[in-house]
């Protein structure tokens, strides 16, 4: 007759269990298929500032993503080409964007932020790019996916969810990075007519003052006019 485990075995399974299960999760996260580099950089007046990514094999997907937090008018210049110097993408003026490319060609692609257009403003820019490494789960073909059946079949449905699980987080990192983008500016716009209000309100103390004692003196220069006259 076997013994029935006692509860802190119990405990110290399923505790190792779950450090295990996490773990490979962890590992699995870590070897997903995207390398992104994500930087907030201050672009002055009259630079360009230009980044790269690498890419070592044709067929991968590039995604982009920029938005200008603070400076001017909130817009930039963006340039991006290919290692053959073709020109991928050109924006003049423009607030955020995001974008995916292919990168049919191997070698390094540049990303190129412009402040051409402004004479002294310096302007905040957060932008991402990110490179695929390897094919999704769901792009393989019918043959691969019948290949992959078997005892990896589970692996493959445990990466499968992990590259949902990615995809949904990518959005809400999106959506956090957009709602971001609005506070600064929305702020920044208060700052701007808090300025604006604050110096309409002191010029226009200024010219009342002024007017009231131009006008005390036109008041004073008359009767003291009128008393000469009269002796």
């Amino acid at each position: 007759m076997t013994r029935p485990r006692s509860m802190p075995s119990l405990a110290a399974a399923t505790l190792l269990a779950v450090i295990t299960t996490t773990l490979f999760s962890w590992s699995l996260l870590i070897s997903s298929t995207a390398e992104a580099t994500a930087l907030t950089y201050n672009v002055g007046a009259h630079e360009r500032a230009c980044f790269y990514a690498w890419a070592d094999v044709p067929k991968k997907k590039v995604a982009f993503y920029f938005a200008v937090q603070s400076g001017g008018s909130f817009d930039i210049d963006v340039d991006v080409r290919d290692p053959n110097q073709k020109q991928i993408l050109s924006l003049e003026k423009e607030r955020q964007g995001d974008f995916v490319f292919t990168a049919n060609e191997v070698g390094e692609y540049s990303f190129c932020f412009s402040n051409d257009m402004s004479t002294f403003a310096e302007k905040a820019i957060d932008f991402e790019i990110t490179v695929e490494n390897e094919k999704r789960a769901s792009s393989l073909t019918q043959a691969e996916k019948d290949k992959a059946r078997g005892p990896q079949a589970q692996t493959d449905a445990m990466d499968e969810s992990l590259f949902r699980l990615t995809g949904e987080l990518a959005r809400i990192d999106r959506m956090q990075k957009h709602f971001r983008t609005r506070e600064n500016r929305n702020f920044s716009t208060v700052i701007s007519t808090d300025s604006r209000i604050f110096w309409f309100s002191l010029v226009e103390s200024v010219m009342i003052v002024g007017m009231a004692m131009v006008q005390v003196y036109v008041v004073r220069t008359f009767f003291s006019g009128s008393r000469r006259t009269h002796v």
